[in-house]
């Protein structure tokens, strides 16, 4: 597991006010999870934004952004940011905002039993 402590301190203070956050060691980095569901986590010095399918094609193209591709399968909702995407605080904050939004209408996952 390898993630920026820095980048995980960021979102951590970004999320603060949230209800229910909790941070699970995930997709080797560390996830944070709003509400039980997926919201955004750190690997390495890059963001995995959970932006949804609708947000996708749109978020895709902005400056930093790339398609999550887990296996060999592109996880359509989500993308990696690297730093040069979200250095900039209005940038940063445009990212938290579109994973919180998202949030809000996403499914949880399964429990396990």
């Amino acid at each position: 597991m390898s993630y920026d402590p820095k980048l995980a301190d960021r979102i951590r203070e970004a999320l603060i006010g949230q209800k229910k956050v909790r941070e699970v060691t995930m997709f080797q980095g560390m996830c944070f999870m709003v509400d039980d569901k997926m919201c955004v986590c750190v690997r390495d010095d890059r963001m995995m934004c959970r932006v949804g399918p609708e947000k996708y094609e749109e978020a895709v193209e902005r400056n930093g952004a790339e398609p999550m591709i887990h296996g060999k399968r592109q996880m359509k909702g989500f993308v990696f940011v690297s730093p040069e995407g979200y250095k900039a605080k209005k940038d940063f904050e445009y990212w938290i905002r579109l994973c919180l939004e998202f949030n809000k209408v996403a499914k949880p996952s399964k429990k396990k039993k």
